[in-house]
């Protein structure tokens, strides 16, 4: 079982810029993936980035250019850096982990490990 705990949230203006991070405890499987999801109040979550432990990253396509998904595998953390933030991506940010290189990362479906999420504003 691994935990999962975000930070790295706030407030910004439209324009600027937010880096989250995810620190993982616990076992984590060295064939794994990890990502990041987000859900605005009252709607489903969904799939924003995503980074496998060969290194391969999936994004929503909307969102590739503006946000990009690294890893620390020394230090089991994945961030997202998130550039030209707008008021749409006001959401909770979640960051997920499966025990396995998941075929279709975007889908929440495939994740049974979950953080407990980190609020962006952006107005």
């Amino acid at each position: 079982h691994v935990q999962l705990v975000e930070s790295g949230g706030g407030s910004v203006q439209a324009g600027g810029s937010l880096r989250l991070t995810c620190v993982a405890s616990g076992y984590l499987h060295t064939r794994n993936t990890m990502g990041w999801f987000r859900q605005i109040s009252g709607g489903q979550r969904v799939g924003v980035a995503t980074i496998d432990s060969n290194g391969k990253a999936t994004y929503e396509t909307s969102l590739e250019g503006r946000f990009t998904i690294s890893k620390d595998d020394a230090k089991k953390t994945v961030y997202l850096q998130m550039d030209n933030l707008q008021p749409e991506d006001t959401a909770m940010y979640y960051c997920a982990a499966e025990y396995a290189i998941v075929t279709r990362p975007l889908e929440v479906k495939w994740y049974s490990n979950w953080g407990q999420g980190t609020q962006v504003t952006v107005s």
